[in-house]
């Protein structure tokens, strides 16, 4: 049985979602085998696109425990792809910034994603796809939030 055969109809749409992240993952794994960064790379995206940004800011964007991005940050921080600051008016929190070692990955990464996206057949023309997937995915994170209260 040939592993694309497990797509079932009767599957839930989360399963096909998170099939195509890992194996999203896997093809940008093989094409940056020098980084071994997997899922990691998406906070260094984050901090790229939100300069200032806060370890709070991740917890709540990716849903992760504050132990875990604090950790994550630390592998990232020791990589050399970010750099976090005291942030001056509360010198509790820091403040992330990619370094130019992190801002030169982002567009790489981007342009080898989007390469991806088309040769799985997510063309240009799919703004309506992915405008209703990130529609679901802030939806998701709403019921979530309303449901921790």
């Amino acid at each position: 049985m040939k592993s694309h055969q497990a797509i079932m109809d009767s599957s839930p749409i989360i399963a096909w979602i998170h099939n195509i992240s890992l194996n999203q993952q896997k093809y940008m794994k093989r094409k940056f085998k020098d980084l071994d960064l997997g899922h990691d790379v998406r906070y260094i995206m984050y901090i790229y696109d939100n300069p200032n940004c806060s370890q709070e800011d991740l917890v709540n964007m990716f849903c992760q425990s504050k132990g875990n991005i604090a950790k994550v940050l630390r592998k990232l921080e020791d990589g050399g792809f970010i750099k976090r600051e005291v942030d001056p008016e509360n010198r509790r929190k820091y403040k992330l910034n990619t370094t130019e070692k992190g801002r030169q990955l982002v567009p790489k990464y981007r342009e080898l994603s989007k390469n991806w996206e088309l040769e799985v057949g997510i063309g240009e023309d799919e703004l309506e796809l992915k405008n209703r997937i990130r529609e679901i995915a802030i939806n998701g994170m709403k019921l979530t939030e309303n449901n921790e209260g």
